[in-house]
């Protein structure tokens, strides 16, 4: 099973830890940007491959000690169909190095538009006679809040293709509580979406606990990832909001199970841009992402303690 998978890459570098590969312009460095532009000119092709080189600097730096990447779909295609190429290299590239992907996509549907979601992101299409993967991620981002009707095409896609999803359960952002927070017989709507990731993984059952239906928490909401992780032992947790958003790891350590299992922890702009907090060298930016990554995973892991698959 697809998060069978992140657990054992989480156990072997003892780091429960994704670096967000959500690259604007302004973050990479002035030598890629003015290659690119060199070669490409001021066009969106030479803005996607300034990513893509930025990007391919970070996973050689990080790959040896973080598990997984997690690129955001919206900062690929802002930058039209170049960016999506870049977003499909950046996965590519990752995997070559042993990273697990997911696709930040938050994708949100019902029907037969949800079937060509995973179909994209998570399975195959057919083009006459052969079948074929569009992107090649591990898993995926959704938004349960449509119900069933949204997430069962998915199921089954990953029941054929060993992915996973993450559903959107309590976020990070400050308004979350608009809504998520709202009770319904007492229990919060989040509580609600949580319960439901539960139910909903039962047809993706892993060997360490966790199904491949996993919840997003937000780690800038340490009471209420404590309370989801006691009511959602099989749910395995995608937790942004860590480092520039202000949670700690002491915030976020209540979502880990007793073997140090059961979630990973989010950084975007903290392992991009360090470079910048540093005041390094840009040519150093991918010296300065290491640095971070492993200053978060001696954080972390001090709050935890070590990871086994149990």
């Amino acid at each position: 099973m697809s998060f069978d998978r992140l657990a054992e890459k989480i156990c072997e570098k003892q780091n429960p830890t994704v670096a967000g590969l959500d690259p604007k312009l302004d973050y990479v460095p002035q030598y890629i940007k003015e290659k690119a532009f060199n070669k490409y000119g001021e066009t969106l092709k030479g803005a996607a491959k300034a990513l893509l080189e930025f990007n391919k600097g970070l996973i050689d730096a990080l790959y040896e000690i973080v598990p997984a990447i997690k690129p955001q779909a919206a900062y690929y295609e802002m930058y039209g169909y170049h960016g999506v190429k870049t977003l499909y290299k950046t996965q590519e590239y990752a995997k070559s190095r042993g990273m697990y992907v997911i696709t930040d996509g938050k994708r949100n549907d019902i029907g037969t538009t949800m079937e060509a979601y995973a179909a994209a992101h998570l399975g195959e299409v057919a083009v006459g006679s052969e079948n074929i993967s569009p992107f090649c991620a591990d898993a995926l981002t959704v938004n349960g809040y449509l119900g069933s009707d949204g997430i069962t095409p998915l199921l089954s896609i990953c029941e054929k293709y060993d992915k996973g999803i993450f559903v959107l359960a309590k976020t990070s952002n400050p308004s979350s509580g608009e809504l998520q927070d709202k009770l319904i017989d007492g229990v919060p709507v989040y509580e609600y979406m949580g319960q439901m990731c539960e139910k909903w993984g039962e047809r993706l059952p892993g060997k360490y606990g966790y199904t491949g239906v996993g919840a997003v928490v937000g780690a800038t909401y340490p009471e209420q990832i404590a309370k989801l992780r006691e009511k959602l032992p099989h749910t395995f947790f995608l937790i942004p909001g860590y480092g520039a958003q202000g949670a700690t790891a002491k915030d976020i350590s209540a979502a880990f199970d007793k073997n140090g299992l059961g979630g990973i922890v989010n950084s975007s702009r903290g392992i991009m841009c360090a470079y910048k907090k540093e005041g390094c060298d840009e040519h150093d930016y991918a010296g300065a992402a290491f640095r971070e990554a492993a200053r978060m995973k001696k954080e972390i892991m001090s709050c935890i303690g070590q990871i086994k698959l149990g």
